[in-house]
């Protein structure tokens, strides 16, 4: 190679992270990331959270002071998703999106070294904003919480957020899980009142690019998955709505998603996405306060069955007691 060749390359360089500098100092300008909601990080892989954005403030800042909130954090979200219209930075984030997915699948953990190693790699200066927007897409999407194990080492592990047992994966070793939008779905369907019509969900799962008859790469057929497969998991009800016409249908919460999760868990989560504090959203926090006041009493009272006499003599036996499943 010329010396020529090599000194235009390196004005290509120094351009280059020239843009990336002069994008970052704005969004700094207005606060640390953590501050701010998540912003839209790739059109292949993760799309936005605007769905949850979006939702949350329908019914949820009733009597509250959010809405007087809504414009700094806007413009906020808009500072930070410019950092990350760049095509470099936004195809680094959907690469570690892709790495960690395999992580999971594979059920290892994942360390910053690997991430710096494998996907960031020249691109480390900006390490802390990428790393920031793929957890957020892993969690949006996947429904994946990626949590710190070891401060030292910096080491990650990959869990199901919500303590939901389901991911909708085939087997072990097949598919990415689809916890994402199963969260999405009863976020949704609380936020609503606790029902939503089958119209409301769909547009909200267009927003992230999820159509009901159209083939989806997260969950195959999305409308099989939602209104068979959850509703077979028992995650959801796809019930009709009574004296409806046209004729229409409407989701519940199902059994299973009110025994692995509660309305307070998924407000924190939608509210963390949303950058905001649940107690921002007045009316919902109230139903999410209420539910698990109801939930403490069903536990109380599984409990609080009388002990069986036992006549035998013998100390040896257990007690005879209710408790949940």
């Amino acid at each position: 190679m010329s010396h020529r060749q090599k000194h235009e390359q390196g004005l290509e360089a120094q351009e280059e992270e020239g843009q990336l500098r002069e994008e970052v100092p704005v969004a700094k300008e207005v606060g640390a990331p953590d501050e701010v909601p998540a912003a839209e990080v790739s059109q292949e892989t993760c799309s936005s959270s605007a769905p949850i954005q979006a939702t949350l403030p329908s019914k949820a800042n009733e009597g509250s002071g959010a809405q007087a909130e809504g414009g700094q954090s806007t413009s906020k979200a808009y500072l930070y998703s410019k950092v990350l219209l760049n095509t470099k930075l936004r195809k680094k984030v959907t690469e570690l999106v892709k790495f960690l997915s395999f992580k999971y699948t594979t059920k290892e953990p994942v360390t910053e070294a690997e991430i710096l190693k494998n996907v960031v790699k020249e691109y480390k200066n900006y390490y802390a904003l990428i790393f920031k927007h793929a957890c957020e897409c892993m969690e949006v999407v996947f429904g994946i919480e990626v949590k710190e194990v070891d401060a030292l080492n910096h080491s990650y592990e990959l869990l199901k957020i919500l303590d939901l047992t389901y991911d909708g994966r085939m087997s072990d070793d097949e598919g990415i899980p689809k916890t994402g939008l199963l969260v999405l779905i009863l976020g949704v369907i609380f936020m609503e009142g606790n029902r939503a019509s089958e119209k409301k969900i769909w547009e909200v799962l267009n927003v992230v690019g999820v159509y009901p008859d159209q083939h989806d790469f997260i969950c195959g057929n999305p409308r099989k998955f939602i209104t068979e497969d959850l509703v077979s998991e028992k995650y959801l009800e796809y019930q009709l709505v009574p004296g409806s016409d046209p004729v229409c249908y409407e989701f519940l919460w199902g059994p299973r998603a009110h025994a692995e999760t509660s309305k307070m868990k998924v407000l924190q989560f939608f509210s963390k996405v949303a950058g905001s504090s649940p107690t921002s959203f007045t009316a919902l926090y109230k139903d999410a306060l209420k539910d698990e006041e109801e939930r403490a009493r069903a536990l109380l009272a599984s409990v609080a069955v009388p002990t069986t006499p036992d006549n035998s003599g013998s100390g040896d036996k257990p007690s005879s007691f209710s408790c949940p499943e």
